[in-house]
């Protein structure tokens, strides 16, 4: 099995592209031989034809992208301020989650005065104001968690709402008048357990809610995933939600596994006293959701999957996503301080997608994911007399692991690669080794990766023959039959390395360079499309860089990078400044914005503060 070694790239090398077809050893060159005579001159041979035009030197790319608005929420604890971001275009009002603030509250910014012209000082300049909007905390008898996700559609705002307690299904609060900066609440409707994304249909006439489902830290409940939607008519949303359950797909699992999903839980284990038996509906926890009036998409993040469901009779599709093949693609994963690509054999990335939206092409739907990755783990308390945590008592109650501070490690399925077995010899126990006590991390590239113990040992001999990384560093474009169109492969790597040189693949709360290259490298999570003039753009947010990558997606199968555009200070060891963490966006047609030109709009979750882009055309 073929090996492809690392290489450190200089921030200038990395803008050239780099193969490596095979290596050969070669025994000592011989001394020079002496130069022989020139040969006389042969005939000029005929002119050869014309080569096809260059591209101009001097031509621009075709949007142009400018920070025009921004605020800073909650600025003495920003940290949560500013996730889901939406747009009312009828008053220009941008409404935006606050889960910083003492109070669970949506924000309301007026965006009215908002011109075409660039702050000044982009990273500290602000020019909205907002109103605090408080929502209830008991709503209906329900206790309730902070608001997860907003949606506006002509005069309604929906907000969801978990419950705090993990056995109590969660709400949708509906407000109306929000051409105003007093909306008024109307009422609450119950949705399915922990819904964490909320949107209209584009007809308005169907509220739809991702209620992911999520275990207690303990997995002594485990509430069932579900989709729930909510009718509207006449105006009016329904007293009551429809909630869709995945239950027709127990006892599936592994046929589901076989067209690559996954579905790592502890079942089989008894914790804190109960024998976990973990079920398909209850593994499922859909995570975002795009729709049409007909279908609505929903990713299954954890489980690496997308649902499709016919609205029109609530019928439920399930697929997997597989797996991206790393052999073709240059990855960072060694966190060594540097840039430091390889390509290598038997390494997969789990698409894992957190946010999806949906565009058209030739009347056919076609679906863009930001394939962050995440992975599962959770912790419940165990206390002895004195309230602290102890170790004994996690023992006692199955824990798979102890922390002093977090307490007892009841499941996770990650680890590092260097902790797995592998065959002597083979190729991953010469680029992952094998956890000596004096492991070399640059000797064994992919030693620290992070990566699942769920997959990857097909015999099941204990002994692995591949690797499956979270998230695949990218943005894919899909049809509506969940097959891949296009995958940005390594340019976000490849391109903030180029441009940030050993500051990329920066954390998004502080500033320290390649200090995310082992675990899911750039993590793209935010992601909208839009049409500026005739052409389509998709838009995808870095969560720990903090950039944002411009791609053309007319015609989705001829995609092409555009832009890339960041606002975050990267001093190392400096503070956070500008934009971190971008969590939410939503795109602003040139005919609904009050700067005449398309917008951007971006929850940034780490720094607490909105940033609205203007785009326009070159």
């Amino acid at each position: 099995m073929s090996v492809v070694k690392c290489f450190k790239y200089s921030a200038l090398a990395l803008a050239m592209s780099l193969s490596l077809t095979g290596c050969f050893l070669e025994g000592d060159d011989g001394e020079p031989g002496a130069i022989g005579t020139q040969g006389e001159l042969g005939n000029p041979g005929t002119d050869g034809s014309d080569g096809i035009n260059g591209q101009n030197a001097n031509a621009s790319i075709s949007i142009s992208l400018s920070l025009v608005g921004r605020i800073q929420l909650n600025p003495s604890d920003p940290e949560g301020a500013a996730e889901i971001v939406q747009f009312h275009p009828a008053s220009n009002t941008i409404y935006s989650i606050n889960s910083a603030a003492d109070e669970p509250t949506i924000e309301i910014i007026d965006a009215s005065s908002l011109t075409s012209e660039a702050l000044t000082n982009p990273l500290s300049s602000e020019n909205l104001t907002s109103t605090a909007l408080v929502l209830p905390t008991v709503q209906d008898g329900i206790i309730l968690a902070g608001p997860t996700s907003v949606a506006v559609s002509g005069d309604w705002m929906a907000v969801a709402v978990p419950a705090k307690d993990k056995a109590t299904n969660g709400l949708v609060l509906f407000y109306n008048g929000i051409n105003t900066t007093s909306p008024i609440f109307v009422k609450a409707v119950e949705v399915g357990n922990l819904p964490d994304m909320v949107t209209f249909t584009p007809d308005a006439s169907k509220v739809l809610t991702a209620n992911e489902g999520e275990p207690s830290g303990d997995y002594n409940i485990d509430p069932e995933g579900s989709i729930s939607v909510i009718n509207i008519a006449n105006d009016m949303p329904s007293d009551t939600s429809t909630t869709i359950s995945f239950s027709d797909y127990n006892g599936k699992q592994a046929e589901l596994e076989a067209k690559g999903m996954h579905f790592p839980n502890p079942s089989g284990r008894t914790i804190n006293g109960t024998l976990i038996t973990t079920t398909v509906a209850q593994d499922l926890e859909p995570e975002y959701i795009t729709t049409t009036n007909e279908v609505a998409y929903v990713t299954l993040q954890e489980n690496n999957g997308l649902a499709i469901i016919d609205l029109t009779d609530n019928s439920v599709k399930v697929i997997g996503l597989g797996f991206k093949d790393w052999s073709s693609y240059q990855i960072d994963g060694m966190e060594d301080g540097t840039v430091s690509f390889g390509q290598y054999e038997d390494l997969y990335g789990m698409y894992m997608p957190d946010t999806i939206a949906s565009y058209q092409w030739k009347d056919a739907h076609f679906l863009l994911t930001a394939n962050e990755g995440d992975a599962r783990e959770y912790f419940f308390d165990t206390l002895n007399a004195n309230g602290e945590q102890d170790q004994d008592l996690c023992d006692a109650a199955g824990g798979q692991d102890f922390d002093q501070v977090d307490g007892c490690l009841s499941f996770t399925e990650e680890t590092q690669a260097r902790r797995l077995n592998y065959e002597l010899g083979s190729n991953l126990d010469t680029i992952a080794g094998d956890d000596p006590r004096d492991f070399d991390f640059t000797a064994y590239p992919l030693g620290r990766l992070t990566v699942t113990e769920e997959l990857g040992d097909s015999d099941n001999d204990g002994k692995y023959e591949a690797l499956y990384a979270y998230g695949a560093r990218s943005f894919t474009i899909w049809d509506s039959n969940g097959l891949v169109v296009f995958d940005s492969g390594d340019d976000f790597e490849r391109i903030t390395a180029s441009i940030h040189g050993n500051t990329f693949n920066n954390n998004n709360d502080k500033n320290e360079g390649d200090s995310r290259s082992a675990n899911k490298g750039p993590e793209p999570e935010a992601l909208t499309v839009g049409q500026v003039g005739d052409k389509t753009y998709a838009f995808i947010g870095l969560e720990r860089m903090g950039g944002i990558f411009v791609y053309d997606v007319t015609n989705p199968y001829a995609t092409k990078f555009v832009d890339y555009v960041i606002n975050r200070g990267l001093t190392e060891g400096g503070n956070i400044e500008g934009d971190s963490g971008p969590e939410g966006m939503t795109f602003v047609d040139a005919t609904n914005s009050p700067t005449g030109n398309a917008l951007v709009i971006i929850g940034n979750e780490v720094s607490g503060t909105v940033s609205v882009w203007q785009i326009t055309e070159n």
